[in-house]
């Protein structure tokens, strides 16, 4: 028997350290782990310990006797990758090294965003005896896109907060919500009452499509979209026009079908989770039968990982189709899979496409249909409403570097459509004094040390994680590599007399917030917020009622 990495992999990598004979990859230290869209085991190797189901925080890691039908495609998937990177006797990985033996008992950090990359900086830190972490975040809950992004129907995905609950047992740790850099508190304050200060703050914007017809009435960012079903207080008023039988998102990245599968899901299935109140009600009231999902290059490009697509065939009552001309290779796609130049996953995702274009369609009462090698070229509607969306067909080309860049054609059409979403990717923004790429969207840095823009030098005791540092690109795992690397750095800074020692105290630094903002919710506060939440969600059988305004949170807080 084998263990098999399925759907909700996080790329957390606690598995990988408990692996008493290193048969799951990539790990930490290798190349491809950054760029993977989750882990695998080797079932060549596994020895069947079941010591990574223990360790894995979302629990997606099955014995091969246990799989459903949904999930054997995942013995696949794992076997798959050791054809390109097998597993050769004596070559474990070395692991990142033991904590150092240093004082770190005076060392002070804020870190800005609660976040996976913020909290998983914070407990890095925090493993080091002593150090004393401060976390500022502007909103009343913490935890960034897991709470806000993670699509409601995904609760395996969520588990790992709980690991982020730990934080609040740490006596080193602070947590500062409701606080916003820049406007309660400057960076400057932050550097005199700490050695270091992180910025962990994600990517909150999106990125545009440039077209004619882009701000027309029923034209949004997914962003905003799954920020508004997620209850996140800043779009919970935002309006979205679901009387349209159609609906065409632009992308087709993760986020592009979350919310495909979110627009044709049964309203009571989505009530069993933690999606916002207000968004169950819309959504009870959609005319939408159709979703098109539109990539600009072919299916063994396409943005999305194979688990999430895997997860949309086995929706009920709903077809997910593709025309089999649309699933077609080109030459190019086909020279590369055959030469084994590319990850195996990239083979499985164009097998996928190509299976599912030769699946007969059910009749169901809704639909997914994926469309490739097309790119907008005009929103179109009037004053009042979008009524569809003009694509151009592309081409696709060997570009210098041998990357194939999407060109496109002559042949254009219209797509008929009441409702259109961009789901082209988030962005960074910048933050009040703090160095911004406004060309990438990041804080410009040097493996987390921040740099100066003028003269690209490392700015003193500043330092980022996550995609406001490499862009926003990984799984929620990915951000505990990046997160570590950046506190690596710290360390080594601090303990080279790099950072200067803080002007003030902790205590001094925790009158100053709550001079400026009396409102502000402790870890404590935090946890009246959630337990109010789970209680609220047994009363109707569900995993949690979130709290969307700002009022509701504190009332609670202070009750």
């Amino acid at each position: 028997m084998t263990y098999v990495i399925t759907q909700a992999c996080c790329n957390d990598a606690s598995c990988v350290s408990v692996c008493p004979v290193d048969c799951i990859h990539p790990t930490p230290d290798e190349a491809p782990f950054m760029r993977t869209e989750m882990l695998y085991i080797d079932p060549d190797t596994c020895i069947d310990c079941s010591q990574c189901v223990y360790a894995c925080p979302v629990d997606a890691i099955r014995p091969d006797d246990d799989l459903d039908d949904a999930m054997m495609p995942f013995l696949e998937i794992n076997a798959a990758y050791y054809e390109k990177y097998p597993i050769e006797p004596g070559t474990a990985v070395p692991r990142r090294s033991a904590k150092r033996d240093f004082d770190y008992s005076s060392l002070r950090v804020a870190v800005v965003g609660s976040g996976p990359a913020a909290s998983y900086a914070a407990l890095e830190l925090l493993a080091r005896p002593g150090v004393q972490v401060d976390m500022f975040e502007r909103l009343l809950t913490p935890y960034g896109l897991i709470r806000f992004g993670v699509a409601p129907d995904h609760p395996g995905t969520k588990a790992v907060t709980d690991v982020f609950q730990s934080l609040g047992s740490e006596p080193g740790f602070r947590l500062h919500l409701g606080v916003e850099v820049g406007k309660h508190l400057s960076h400057e304050e932050l550097l005199a009452h700490n050695h270091a200060v992180i910025y962990a703050v994600g990517a909150p914007g999106d990125r545009r499509l440039g077209v004619p017809g882009e701000d027309l009435p029923g034209s949004h960012a997914a962003t905003e979209f799954v920020a508004w079903y997620n209850g996140h207080p800043d779009f919970v008023d935002r309006r979205f026009d679901l009387s349209c039988e159609r609906a065409v998102i632009v992308g087709n990245g993760n986020v592009a079908l979350d919310v495909a599968r979110i627009l044709v899901t049964d309203p009571d299935e989505l009530e069993k989770t933690d999606m916002a109140d207000h968004a169950i009600a819309a959504l009870r009231k959609s005319n939408i039968r159709e979703v098109v999902v539109l990539g600009r290059r072919g299916p063994a490009q396409a943005a999305y990982t194979n688990p999430e697509f895997l997860a949309l065939t086995n929706l009920a009552d709903v077809d997910v189709v593709i025309d089999p001309a649309e699933a077609e290779l080109d030459e190019h796609s086909i020279r590369l899979i055959e030469s084994g130049a590319v990850e195996p996953s990239v083979r499985i995702k164009a097998e996928l496409a190509e299976r599912v274009a030769g699946t007969q369609a059910t009749g169901a009462a809704k639909r997914i249909v994926f469309r490739y090698l097309e790119s907008p070229v005009e929103v179109v509607g009037d004053e009042q409403q979008v009524t569809g969306l003009t694509i151009v067909r592309n081409v696709l080309n060997e570009g210098p570097d041998g990357s194939l860049l999407a060109t496109p054609g002559d042949q254009t059409e219209l797509i008929e459509a009441g409702l259109v979403l961009r789901s082209i990717g988030y962005r960074g923004s910048s933050t009040v004094d703090v160095p911004f790429d406004e060309v990438r969207g990041v804080i410009p840095n040097d493996e987390g040390r921040v740099l100066e823009p003028s003269t690209g030098a490392p700015v003193p005791g500043v330092y980022t994680a996550g995609w406001i540092k490499r862009g926003p690109s990984g799984v929620i795992g990915t951000n505990k590599k990046c997160a570590a690397d950046t506190v690596e750095r710290l360390i080594d800074d601090f303990e080279n007399g790099k950072l200067t020692a803080p002007k003030s105290g902790a205590h001094e630094l925790e009158r100053l917030v709550a001079e400026r903002n009396p409102d502000v919710v402790d870890f404590a506060g935090w946890t009246r917020i959630d337990q109010a939440e789970i209680a609220s969600g047994d009363s109707r059988g569900r995993t949690r009622v979130k709290l969307v305004d700002v009022e509701s949170m504190l009332a609670v807080v202070r009750s």
